[in-house]
Formats: structure tokens, sequence, C-alpha cells
């Protein structure tokens, strides 16, 4: 038997249940991208705002192209679970937010319509950065946007035209995907196409909406077919719309909307005037934590975070670049306790639930170290520091990038296996980080910093 309205009664009673009535609320919140990812976590803190008491924030979901995820909730009735996964122990939600689902490819007009909707006030997206169209500049590329059709820009413009043309007022249109800076690339962004399409609607929508920024985690690995065999297992009824995930999730929002809003602070969203120092807090502790594991855990041998976060040595390092220097880099925002959010991210990297596989974390190094090792290298250099665990992690990657162990997934593979073929040991630290390496410009180790490197290489290359 299949999850619905009709059946939920028969969830088993370990499911917490929504405890609102779903058919009283009104839709006023318009998503685009409806992946596993928003069912996991905007979906998730709406949920909470409305289990807390808010009203008329249901969500309408849209696919943007495929029609898989309308196929599995629609016959459920927008109704799905969430499981959330920790070392032993997993504890599962009925989620009730999600009262429509649309595809935006073949019903654009409807999708229009409902931004356009009076009691609609958000607009949240989780499209991925693909769907910006941005150039490297991070400016619109206007012309890729009019040959592709039916991009996020069309289905705003159409929406917030219609807005305008019933006299209505401008809503919040809220990214939620990774972009540092996303509401005002957006805003740019949006800004740019409307002035191509209509420069009194852009005039409008300055005046009425606003495009704030945010911050959000969670960690929520691609649903499989055992994933759904063991939630229906546990739950007592299939459920096509299933959603596997960790217990953390975090969502730091830029306090700048439009009109009303759902509280979704009681879901433990935070409000603030900067979403940029947890931003860096997040590209720093937490990726550049990520990072490290990868690289130290696979010349150890291991596969897994949770693996390599157990090995002594490597929790050691960890724990040290995110505490005492990803941290010292950072300048954090009035209330943010970076000891407190290491903490949370070790009890995450200790969670063997989710299979976090270490070798996916250590692609493309060369594109990701840069912000999140060489800048506060940088950093910490400039205030005196000497970052040894940092420096430790930079020599797993240049040993890992020689090509002789774990398989390189990197753009610039072949020409980091040319710089250890052509340069050797001694020679390969310059050749990469050095002010004219392949990494060069951003953070040039020292004479010092290259002796630890060397010193660091010969006794990783030894141990490994």
């Amino acid at each position: 038997m299949r999850l619905s309205t009709a059946t939920a009664a028969a969830l088993s009673p370990v499911v917490e249940r929504p405890g609102y009535d779903r058919e009283a609320q009104a839709i006023g919140h318009v998503h685009l991208g409806l992946g596993a990812f928003h069912r996991a976590h905007q979906a998730i803190y709406t949920d909470d705002a409305l289990r807390a008491g808010d009203r008329d924030w249901a969500i309408a979901g849209v696919s943007m192209r495929s029609p898989t995820v309308r196929d599995a909730l629609v016959p459920q009735d927008g109704l799905f679970t969430v499981t959330e996964r920790d070392a032993g122990a997993a504890k599962t939600r009925l989620v009730g937010s999600i009262r429509d689902v649309l595809v935006a490819a073949e019903r654009p007009d409807a999708v229009a319509v409902l931004i356009a909707a009076p009691s609609v006030g958000i607009v949240t997206l989780t499209v991925t950065e693909k769907a910006y169209w941005l150039r490297p500049d991070r400016t619109l590329d206007e012309d890729a946007v009019a040959a592709a059709g039916n991009t996020i820009y069309h289905l705003l413009t159409d929406g917030l035209r219609r807005r305008r043309d019933a006299g209505l007022g401008g809503v919040t249109i809220l990214s939620c995907d990774n972009l540092p800076g996303n509401g005002a690339l957006l805003g740019s962004a949006l800004a740019a196409w409307i002035e191509r399409i209509d420069p009194t609607l852009r005039r409008w929508v300055e005046r009425g909406c606003a495009t704030p920024s945010s911050m959000v985690d969670r960690i929520v690995p691609a649903v499989t077919a055992d994933d759904l065999a063991a939630t229906a297992s546990a739950i007592g009824l299939r459920d096509e719309g299933a959603v596997v995930t960790e217990p953390f999730r975090q969502w730091v929002i830029e306090d700048r909307f439009a009109g009303a809003r759902p509280r979704w602070e009681a879901g433990g969203a935070q409000f603030v005037d900067d979403v940029a120092p947890f931003e860096a807090a997040k590209l720093r502790m937490l990726n550049g934590a990520h990072s490290a594991l990868a690289y130290l855990g696979l010349l150890a041998g291991h596969s897994f975070v949770h693996e390599a976060i157990a090995d002594p040595a490597i929790a050691h390092d960890v724990e040290a670049l995110m505490r005492d220097e990803a941290a010292a880099s950072l300048t954090p925002a009035p209330g943010q306790d970076l000891n407190a959010y290491a903490d949370a991210l070790l009890a995450r990297f200790r969670n063997p639930a989710l299979g976090h596989r270490l070798a996916q974390i250590g692609n493309d190094g060369s594109q990701k170290l840069p912000q999140r090792w060489l800048a506060p290298l940088a950093d910490n250099a400039a205030a005196g520091r000497r970052a040894r665990h940092t420096l430790r992690a930079l020599a797993a990657w240049l040993l890992h990038v020689r090509g002789d162990g774990a398989p390189v997934n990197d753009p610039l593979a072949a020409r980091l296996a040319a710089a250890w073929a052509d340069a050797g040991a001694q020679g390969v630290v310059t050749a990469v980080l050095g002010p004219a390496g392949l990494l060069g410009g951003g953070w040039t180790p020292d004479a010092q910093d290259i002796a630890i490197l060397r010193q660091e290489l010969a006794n990783l290359d030894a141990r490994g």
C-alpha cells in the first residue's frame, strides 16, 4: 500500500506526524528545483514552521525538467518521509508542507500563475549553479538564456509581470544554491534579464522585491532502491518520494525580505545581517576539513569519511586544522560560535550511516583547494601564524596527484603528474605552489613552508 492522505493513518507509530491541518494551508511558497535536497531542507523548515502554528505557507514545488519527482509525489498528495540516519539509529518524519507539484517544462504558464498568486510571498530556488547561466565574471549570459528558453529567468519574469499587472506587491526570491553571495548574484542576473525584456518591470521589481542571500548545509545522498525498501519496511507503507539524510542541517539567511515570511526559525534557521562569515566558515572549516580527510584518508587506505576520522592521527590533524588554523583565519559574526561549529562538524564526520566516499570529496582538488586551504594559509601567514596541519594535508594532496595511488580525477591531473615527473619530490612544491606554479598566485610558501612541505612529503610517502 502506498503513502497518501487516505493511507497515512496506517503509518507505523514511530513516524512523526505533521500535526497540522494540511488542507487548511494556502500555498504561500513556490520552490523551483524540487529535488531531494529541497525535500530534506527547505521543506523541513517550512514543515517545522507550520507545526509551530504558522499558517498559509504551504509549498508548490516545481521540477524544472524531469517529471520523476512529480510522478512520485502527486499520487501521494505531496506527502513524503524524511529519515535521519546516525550511528545505530534512524528517525523518520512525515512531511506535509508540499501541497502541489508541477513540471516547468510541461506547464511554464502554470508556474508563472503560481508565482503571481496573491497568497504567495516567497519563491525559493535549488537549481544548481549551471541554471543561473553565469559567465566566468559572474554576470548573466543573456544570449545563452534566450537560446535555452524556459529558464528560471523566464519563469520569474513571467510570474512577476503577472503580479505587477494584477496590482499585487512583490515577493522575496531566495536562492538556496551553493553560490557565495547567491542573493546578490541572482538579483543582478534577474535584473539584467528583465531589463532586456521589460525595463519598466525592472523598476517595479527593484522597488518591491528582495533577493537575500542564504547559506545551506545538509548531506542528502541519492536515494537507492535499498533505501526505499528500508523505508517501506520501517513505516509500513511504500513511499516513492522518501529521502534519507543526516541529523545535521543548517540554514543561514540574510534578513532582508520583501514582506512576510515563514517562521523558519522554528526549525533552527538563523536570520543575520550578513551571510558571508557563515559561508566562509563552511568553506574553510567544513570543506577544508573534508579535503584533509580525503587526501590523508586515501593515503592511509581508508574509503569513507567516518573511517578516516576514526584514525587517531588523521583526526588530530583535521581537528587542529579546523580549530587552530581555519577558524583562526576567520572573522566570525556576532554570536557565531566557531568552536561549537567544529564540534558539530566532527560529530557529522563520525556518522557511519551515510557512507560519504573520500574519493568523491577528493575530486577536482586543484579547483577547490585555493579557497579551502591556500586562502587561509595566506591569511594565517599575514598574521604571523604557521599552519602546520594544513601544510600536512597539502602534502597529502601533492602525493595524491602524483598519480601512483588512488585514481586522480582533476582537470589539471596531467599537468600535475608532469610537474612531479619534471621536478621530483624536491622541486614539486615550487612547481605547483610557487609564484609561477600551477596553483601559484594566491599564497606563496616561504622557505620554512617549503622545508615543512618537503619533510611532510617524505614522511607521508614513507608511511603510505
